[in-house]
């Protein structure tokens, strides 16, 4: 029996070798990494689809030194894996980050190198969750730290003070103060995780702009009387978007909130709606300080704010524009900011109408648009 074994290899049809190279072949040109093989002088000899399309291949030449320096610490320890960075000249547009893993094919450890395989991930996306996630966690812990150090510190004061009721009535409501500012914090949170996919968005029925507008303006009534701030509504009534009415609301009343929070007392701010190009735009004009250049684009990431200083102030989290940007985007729309420092700002959210508008009535509400962007700014 011994002896029959040891024929088999002998006897074993050359067609099916032929037949499992073909296959194994076909899986490598399948396979959603990238996979290479190099030879002993480290000459692709095997590259499927996945490698040449990403460019790090040319003929038989690696063109990544991170990943030929790689394969050099393969030579000598074996199996190495490592984050590497793809430049964008090579890989065509911005640059990629892959997770290279790199194995030596011996079958035992040799004086002389053998060929190697490398398998790339493309974990660009992957790595920049993991970079979001651990800046938001460590946002959210500095937040939240802030108002309740400052309840802490106020309660021992308040303890402190218990037989000076003039100064406990005062303590007192710097805690209420704090805790309005907690409260805000977690539920912006919670709208937050709500948005980004934590629950299913709600089936999208037609909403009126003016009704959106309206309760907006209502929400933020009290905040802007008491900066003696004026809000304006004008452009065009009667639009109809599709999309979830308490999300709209709660983009537009963050706008308008945002507005008051950074416009100077007794000034104006103006809201009013457009059709234009299948949306419905519903622009917040503002006389404020504005934003600088180099903030613009920052504006609506989560816990970004152009002026640090003011942030406690304004009562502000850092987290209303990060909530309009994801309900406009939740919505198929798109949020966007014109400003100039010293002269204001405006901020635009545009929506898809329910009903496609006409050439003619579009051309009108751009002109009432105008106008109504020229009022705010006087």
């Amino acid at each position: 029996m011994r002896r029959r074994a040891a024929a088999e290899p002998a006897d074993a049809d050359p067609g099916d070798a032929a037949r499992e190279a073909a296959l194994a072949r076909r899986l490598l040109d399948l396979m959603d990494p990238a996979v290479l093989i190099l030879d002993k002088d480290d000459a692709v000899v095997v590259a499927n689809p996945t490698a040449r399309a990403l460019g790090v291949v040319r003929d038989r030449r690696l063109l990544v030194p991170a990943l030929q320096g790689l394969v050099r610490e393969v030579h000598t320890a074996g199996s190495r894996r490592a984050d590497v960075a793809l430049p964008g000249e090579i890989v065509g547009g911005g640059s990629r980050l892959v997770g290279a893993h790199g194995i030596s094919l011996d079958a035992a450890p040799t004086v002389v190198p053998g060929p190697v395989a490398l398998v790339l991930q493309d974990v660009t996306e992957a790595r920049r969750v993991e970079a979001v996630r651990r800046d938001f966690v460590a946002n959210v812990g500095h937040e939240l730290k802030t108002p309740v150090g400052a309840l802490g510190l106020l309660a021992e004061a308040t303890q402190g003070a218990a037989d000076d009721p003039e100064t406990v009535q005062r303590f007192a409501a710097r805690m209420a103060h704090e805790a309005d500012r907690l409260a805000k914090l977690v539920r912006e949170l919670i709208d937050l995780s709500r948005l980004q996919g934590a629950e299913p968005l709600p089936e999208l029925v037609p909403v009126d702009v003016d009704t959106v507008i309206a309760e907006a303006v209502d929400r933020t009534g009290l905040a802007a009387a008491a900066k003696g701030i004026t809000i304006a509504v004008g452009g065009r009534r009667g639009l109809v978007v599709r999309g979830v009415e308490s999300q709209l609301t709660t983009a537009v009343t963050n706008l308008l909130a945002n507005a008051v929070a950074y416009s100077p007392e007794n000034t104006k701010i103006a809201v009013g709606a457009r059709a234009r190009g299948g949306s419905a735009e519903i622009a917040v004009t503002d006389s404020g300080i504005g934003i600088p250049r180099a903030d613009r684009e920052r504006v609506f990431e989560r816990f970004y704010r152009v002026d640090q200083s003011r942030a406690s102030s304004t009562g502000g989290t850092g987290l209303g524009l990060a909530i309009v940007k994801h309900v406009a985007s939740n919505h198929g729309g798109s949020v966007s900011v014109w400003s100039e420092e010293g002269l204001g700002s405006t901020f635009t959210l545009r929506i898809p109408l329910a009903v496609e508008d006409s050439a003619d009535r579009r051309d009108l509400t751009d002109a009432a648009a105008g106008q109504l962007q020229e009022e705010g700014h006087r």
